[in-house]
């Protein structure tokens, strides 16, 4: 945040026309009460409620049927946007070869007219794009803290946008060719005579795009992506106000130093945002950030002054929200505006501060403490953690993005000739590489799932600083409010702590999570085989984080197979571990060896569990039941560390992958709930083995595969003995009490 950046922000906190309400705020909650009730949320009547009772107490009943309206634009869009056909759906499930126009993101395609994402992202620039793989339907959110997929393609659609309906996986690309045109030129300006990771950068900062930063590394398991997340910082790679108060605040100046009047000064500036908008592609933020610029500009070009910041937020809403009706669910949507809201106190927070200080500090320092407040909840809700050094970082950051955004979109704007400034961009790049590879390892607050009452708590303890910041209670009130919605919410966890089995969705792998109220062990982390999805770390620790989970007891690495040992590594970087416990220390299997060398790096013991191994904690054990290191097979599976947990007389076991001659040599006994071997293969779980544990219930965790799991005879041996059988790639992560 520096001192041009303030622009933006004194734009924002103008007072406004005091005791008028602006129509645009009964208006927006309109029509976001009837783009929920076209969701068929029950409560878009209270947000539609809300907007009338504005509106009449401001004595303006024709304000109340504007929000009347605006409910019926709500609903109609979300209706036209959400019941449109799907033309993908006759292609379902085949393997087909697709061409079209790739945007880094989606591929659109002419004939049908749809759009559709491509998994594994293709590593080739946009443009014509000939790729072939298998047409599946998105899966929605399958485990705490994961990604919902359908939900966010949903949101990606609007009234003149087609909705990506599918997914084209196991995707391989057969020809492609680079954009040409604007785009083309302005992403060779953006990365000429660069070096690869500082090209990337630019790439993201400039146009949004996010592909190649995301295929690099500070070190061996540091992603760039990363670093900017634990820093504070991810902001500074979607595209939004800064981008545009940056340019903007640029080209004011250039006006202004020849003198022109304000109408040119400010007029060109926003009659220039249109085309910017096309150029860098429609986002929540990005689009947000345009309208709000463009409303300014045009005001102040106008002779009108600034508009009132709340009555342009509910403006530029309204617009996002009837084009885009399912923005209103999208998370970029809700921080860009969340933030924007808060940064209007930046006046009234900067007064805080000493008055000798200059404006400009007090606003920088203000304005990423009110963004990162306003956003707490969603990022805590949907990330799982809060960094620690936001403010520092963005400090940092900020100074060298004010001169890096400028000179990066100049650079487009040359295309390839851009060579002449990319030698003042190169440095700039790899100064705030630095400051985010360095802010980027310091700790971070991990957050379990925000249930409503904590959201209920976050809007308390806000409104009580908004009083604070408004003069109207004192601060020892605020903190006093504070401490006591944290008791509040801390209290139920602490009353009544977890004590479960949580059978992890990974798809087609392994990932079982014992939580008890003193020991939390982990059982294998999945995998991805043939890719480099790290499972560990975008799947199960999110998984973790949301679950509450900051530390881990134990980690047992089953056997030495992909889809069950490869996202412990992950897993050993992100959280603290207490012992990895193995069983067959082979020294030629490369995934192994990477566990292994992490767990040194990290400090984690490493320990060969054996037959008879047994760990006790709140009324439960857990024993090891296989191997027993004396003959190891050549076969992985047959390998497996197998351990059984008991509570009582509830009890069930996990197997790994032993096949069915093994798994009748543990000598288990009778289980209440059995977790069914190598993913419900043909070779595992054979009639003598439900014969001796007579279970009745069966848990399968396993995904997409080629393998034919589960095996059709296993789920016939399962149903002929009565057992209920839970799958997770039918119900996404299983939660299973221990009595």
């Amino acid at each position: 945040m520096t001192r041009e950046a303030a622009f933006s922000i004194t734009s924002l906190t103008s007072e406004g026309t005091a005791g008028r309400l602006a129509w645009s705020v009964p208006t927006v909650f309109g029509v976001m009460g009837g783009i929920q009730l076209g969701l068929g949320v029950w409560w878009g009547v209270l947000t539609l409620l809300l907007g009338i009772g504005l509106a009449l107490r401001d004595a303006r009943p024709l304000l109340a049927a504007l929000a009347l309206l605006g409910a019926a634009l709500g609903f109609g869009s979300e209706r036209l946007v959400t019941g449109r056909a799907d033309p993908l759906a006759p292609w379902l499930g085949a393997q087909v070869t697709l061409s079209g126009e790739w945007d880094g993101q989606f591929l659109t395609l002419e004939d049908p007219r749809a759009r559709l994402a491509v998994a594994p992202k293709p590593a080739v620039k946009p443009g014509k794009l000939v790729v072939s793989g298998r047409l599946v339907a998105p899966e929605g959110q399958r485990t705490p803290g994961g990604f919902n997929q359908a939900a966010w393609l949903r949101a990606q659609g609007g009234v003149f946008l087609t909705t990506p309906t599918a997914i084209l996986v196991a995707a391989k690309v057969r020809d492609s060719q680079a954009e040409k045109g604007l785009r083309g030129w302005f992403r060779r300006g953006l990365t000429a005579g660069l070096p690869q990771r500082e090209a990337a950068l630019m790439t993201a900062i400039e146009l949004g795009d996010r592909n190649d930063i995301g295929r690099e590394d500070f070190a061996e398991g540091y992603r760039i992506r990363d670093g900017f997340n634990r820093a504070g910082l991810a902001h500074l790679m979607a595209l939004s106000g800064q981008n545009v108060a940056l340019i903007t605040v640029v080209l004011i100046w250039i006006f202004g130093w020849f003198g022109w009047p304000p109408l040119w000064r400010y007029g060109i500036p926003a009659l220039l945002l249109l085309p910017y908008l096309v150029l860098v592609g429609v986002s929540p933020s990005i689009t947000r950030a345009v309208i709000m610029g463009f409303t300014v500009l045009a005001a102040l070009a106008l002779g009108r002054g600034r508009p009132d910041p709340y009555g342009l937020m509910a403006l530029t809403a309204t617009v996002c929200l009837l084009l885009f009706p399912l923005w209103l669910l999208d998370i970029g949507f809700q921080l860009s505006f969340l933030a924007v809201l808060a940064l209007t106190l930046s006046l009234k927070a900067a007064g805080k501060l000493p008055e000798r200080w200059p404006l400009w500090l007090r606003l920088a320092l203000v304005a990423t403490v009110l963004a990162e407040f306003g956003t707490q909840p969603v990022i805590a809700a949907t990330f799982g953690q809060m960094p620690l050094v936001g403010l520092p970082a963005n400090l940092a950051a900020g100074v060298v993005m004010t001169a890096l955004v400028p000179l990066g979109f100049f650079a487009g704007l040359l295309g390839p000739a851009a060579i002449l400034v990319n030698w003042l961009v190169g440095p700039l790049a790899a100064l705030l590489l630095g400051i985010v590879e360095t802010f980027g390892q310091s700790p971070v607050l991990t957050w379990g799932q925000v249930s409503a009452a904590g959201f209920v708590a976050y809007a308390v303890c806000a409104g009580a600083g908004v009083l604070w910041l408004w003069g109207r209670v004192r601060f020892r009130a605020v903190l006093g409010v504070v401490m006591a919605c944290t008791v509040l919410t801390l209290l139920p966890g602490r009353l009544h702590p977890p004590r479960e089995m949580v059978f992890v969705d990974i798809g087609q792998g392994d990932s079982t999570l014992i939580r008890l109220p003193h020991l939390t062990v982990l059982v294998d982390a999945g995998g991805s085989v043939n890719s480099d999805f790290d499972v560990g770390g975008k799947t199960v620790i999110p998984a973790l984080r949301a679950l509450g989970v900051r530390k881990i007891d134990i980690v047992i690495g089953t056997h030495a197979d992909t889809d069950h040992i490869e996202g412990i590594s992950g897993v050993l970087r992100a959280l603290p571990v207490g012992e990895l416990w193995i069983g067959q220390r082979k020294t030629d299997d490369p995934v192994l060896t990477t566990v292994l060398t992490v767990a040194k790096e990290e400090g984690v013991p490493v320990r060969e569990a054996r037959r008879g191994d047994q760990i006790a904690s709140d009324g439960v054990t857990l024993t090891v039941l296989w191997p027993t290191g004396k003959v190891w097979s050549t076969e992985d599976n047959e390998n497996s560390v197998a351990v059984r947990v008991q509570s009582g007389a509830w009890s069930t076991a996990i197997l790994g992958d032993l096949p069915d001659p093994t798994e009748n040599y543990l000598g288990l006994g009778h289980l209440s709930l059995l977790k069914v071997a190598h993913h419900g293969s043909r070779f595992s779980t054979d009639e003598a083995l439900l014969q001796e544990t007579t279970p009745t219930d069966a848990i399968i965790s396993v995904g997409r595969n080629t393998y034919g799991h589960p095996n059709p005879e296993m789920l016939g041996r399962l149903g002929a003995a009565g057992v209920k059988v839970w799958r997770t790639d039918q119900m996404g992560t299983i939660r299973w009490p221990i009595p």
